[in-house]
């Protein structure tokens, strides 16, 4: 059976580059450059995360006080609050913080807030590497569970750029939130947007 990679845990990094709030900025810069990362969670001593150290942060300290940021640590550099996203989150919703966030790793975290992997967009390209009628194929499948065969036929399913529109109609028990939070939550939907008409029980679906 071929695997649907639908959620973080499945796809992230369990082995992650870590630092503690009193790590000094050399320490940081030799983390990063050591083993080739743009970044790297700030986490308190149970291991719950508070931030992220970046390169991008580190330079803005030496720009803003050249003689004086080398003698900061990780928790007065760190960007806070973190991005993280949890190990049973959908990967669309990494996918949705990386884009509007313009990042390119997310610590990954328990419902404690502990870390417990991390997922970058390297992992999510094992799932969003789908052509567009890839990603309508199975939207359509999933609406037609949801649905069933007469209103899912009156669905139409527009795909651009991973982005799914739905068109036509649908009955009035079926509200569109939560069918937009459906399609969004298949592997692969950067985005869903439901424009649809809603018909009454005793009405027939329109289809096109």
């Amino acid at each position: 059976m071929e695997k649907r990679w639908d959620t973080v845990g499945e796809v992230m990094t369990h082995a992650v580059i870590a630092v503690g709030r009193d790590t000094s900025f050399q320490e940081i810069a030799e983390i990063l450059q050591r083993w080739r990362i743009s970044a790297a969670p700030v986490l308190t001593g149970d291991g719950r995360v508070i931030g992220v150290v970046s390169e991008a942060d580190l330079l803005t300290a030496q720009d803003q006080a050249p003689e004086s940021a080398e003698n900061l640590t990780a928790g007065q550099l760190m960007s806070v609050p973190a991005v993280t996203v949890h190990a049973d989150s959908p990967t669309a919703e990494a996918a949705r913080a990386m884009a509007r966030g313009h990042l390119k790793r997310l610590p990954v975290i328990d419902e404690e807030d502990r870390l417990v992997g991390i997922v970058s967009r390297g992992d999510l390209l094992k799932v969003h590497l789908r052509t567009d009628e890839d990603l309508a194929q199975q939207v359509r499948f999933e609406l037609l569970a949801a649905l069933g065969p007469a209103y899912a036929s009156a669905v139409d399913v527009h795909v651009e750029e991973g982005r799914i529109t739905l068109t036509g109609s649908l009955p009035e028990a079926a509200p569109k939130a939560l069918l937009e939070r459906l399609v969004r939550a298949v592997p692969g939907v950067v985005d869903a947007e439901a424009r649809l008409t809603a018909v009454s029980g005793d009405q027939e679906p329109v289809t096109s």
